[in-house]
């Protein structure tokens, strides 16, 4: 997550990222999330590449109920929410500073009756990991959390962590810059990679991913 300052007057395309909530129908649910750019920058707006990883989520594609999963780089929390919704025990992450925020949109959109489902949890990649069980995860989930080319070391350890051999990673991201091209050939030197799915409209790909076996697996 990175904090960006808050301008006023943005170009007309990221206008909706400056409402203060966005509201989504999913899971057979009705979601209203909080939104607050001003406070929290880019960590605290619903991106396009959530909105069609819960597309995907629905599709039914990858087996989520019964699931334990992790969301890595939260934000608003939409995608784990939707996760919870469609049956999985989620842990929803991010840095400290969107901890509070993520917390209340996570309560205010889960039933009571599945409230217990999810848990936020800080996570700030490649630190602390030993407080997740290593390879104990069936899926874990980002949305748009391949920006930074800063961060992709980290991320890439932080995956590998969480991973099992059998572990789905579901990532969803637009393809901006050559950075971004350069983790995916990153992550293909740890993880076979796939793309899964591609919304033509938004421009947001889902990348599908398991981890390789080490060399003293083979």
């Amino acid at each position: 997550m990175a904090l960006v300052p808050y301008v006023e007057n943005v170009i007309p395309a990221l206008s909706k990222l400056q409402n203060s909530s966005a509201q989504f129908h999913f899971a057979n649910h009705d979601v209203c999330l909080v939104q607050d750019w001003k406070k929290l920058g880019v960590a605290a707006v619903v991106w396009d590449a959530a909105v069609v990883m819960c597309m995907y989520l629905e599709l039914g594609q990858v087996e989520i109920k019964g699931k334990v999963a992790i969301e890595l780089g939260a934000g608003t929390g939409l995608v784990g929410i939707v996760a919870a919704l469609l049956g999985a025990k989620v842990t929803i992450t991010d840095r400290e500073p969107a901890l509070d925020f993520l917390s209340a949109n996570i309560k205010a959109n889960l039933p009571t009756d599945i409230q217990e489902s999810a848990v936020v949890s800080e996570l700030s990649w490649g630190e602390g990991l030993e407080r997740y069980p290593a390879g104990g995860f069936d899926l874990v989930l980002g949305a748009d959390i391949v920006y930074l080319e800063d961060t992709f070391v980290p991320l890439l350890q932080t995956l590998e962590h969480l991973c099992s051999d059998t572990t789905v990673v579901l990532l969803a991201c637009k393809i901006r810059y050559e950075r971004d091209t350069n983790f995916l050939s990153m992550l293909k030197q740890r993880f076979r990679v796939e793309e899964v799915y591609y919304e033509k409209e938004r421009d947001i790909h889902i990348y599908k991913a398991w981890k390789l076996p080490s060399r003293r697996d083979l």
